[in-house]
């Protein structure tokens, strides 16, 4: 069942005549939402395809990933294992002790290993140490993360002009771009530092969806907020009052970064009258136990 859309009513959206709608990824399932399910789909599909038992992936302590990956594995019977970057810190916060009791088997790993996560020779030590697996890469980058994520846009069943959506890996960025209709555009915010090195990461995703580079798309980088879960008291305060105002949740990593980037622009009159824009909310609401006063 498609994720619902929700329009967005406020006084700023009046003035500029501007409409905003949000695809509420978020309420596709309490755990497995979002743009997760969307990248998990057709990896898992793949590996019971292959005769695969065992997935393997990577995430950081907070990873909205390898929390999603932990119960969906789970409830294809496969077995799981995180990779996790960074030592292990006992006790295990909320985000990882869920995943262990999904009956994920979590390995930490050093920063510095952790940056050979796509390294061929890496790979190989990981199948000698844990056998044979199917391997999804951080974040669900890869082909079939991508083709879950084109299926965002096949749902929209409205007007718009616009998409935009928060960017980790840029793989949800590189499904809506693959299946976006000819005329419209589509916004990446990115919430890492030098967000700039997704155009190549996307741009590397792009062909594999059968999907020439064009320029139907950009980034917005401007809105990290200090870099990947980092961020202070006025986007918390943003947070809040959007919550309040719209009843929507937003977390702090991904989500709230992207819409307080969308208000911004639409307070600078970035958008031309009568634009139409949809904001995918990507889910990832458990990494707000990730805050710290």
């Amino acid at each position: 069942m498609p994720s619902p859309i929700q329009e967005i009513k406020d006084s700023l959206l009046e003035e500029k005549k501007v409409r905003l709608f949000i695809k509420r990824e978020d309420l596709i399932h309490p755990i497995v939402s979002g743009n997760k399910w969307r990248k998990l789909k057709y990896n898992l599909s793949k590996a019971k395809e292959e005769g695969k038992s065992t997935i393997l992936s990577f995430g950081g302590a907070y990873s909205n990933h390898i929390h999603a990956l932990a119960l969906a594995a789970k409830g294809m019977e496969l077995k799981s294992i995180g990779i996790i970057r960074g030592e292990e810190t006992l006790p295990l916060n909320e985000t990882l002790s869920y995943a262990r009791s999904c009956g994920m088997d979590l390995h930490f790993i050093s920063r510095e290993e952790y940056k050979r996560k796509t390294e061929k020779d890496f790979i190989y030590k990981l199948h000698k140490k844990f056998g044979d697996f199917y391997l999804i890469p951080e974040g669900g980058y890869n082909l079939e993360g991508s083709k879950g994520c084109e299926e965002i846009i096949k749902e929209i069943d409205i007007l718009f002009d616009l998409v935009c959506c928060p960017c980790g890996t840029g793989t949800t960025l590189s499904g809506i771009i693959a299946s976006l209709p000819e005329g419209k555009k589509a916004i990446g915010f990115p919430v890492l530092k030098g967000g700039d090195f997704l155009y190549k990461e996307i741009n590397n995703l792009l062909p594999k969806n059968g999907v020439a580079q064009n320029n139907n798309w950009h980034l917005e980088t401007g809105y990290h907020f200090g870099g990947y879960a980092k961020w202070n008291k006025e986007l918390l305060d943003f947070t809040d009052e959007f919550e309040k105002k719209y009843g929507i949740p937003l977390d702090q990593v991904y989500t709230g970064k992207m819409m307080y980037g969308v208000f911004d622009l639409i307070e600078k009159d970035t958008f031309a009258f009568g634009t139409a824009i949809v904001a995918v909310h990507t889910g990832g609401l458990q990494g707000v136990r990730g805050i710290t006063n």
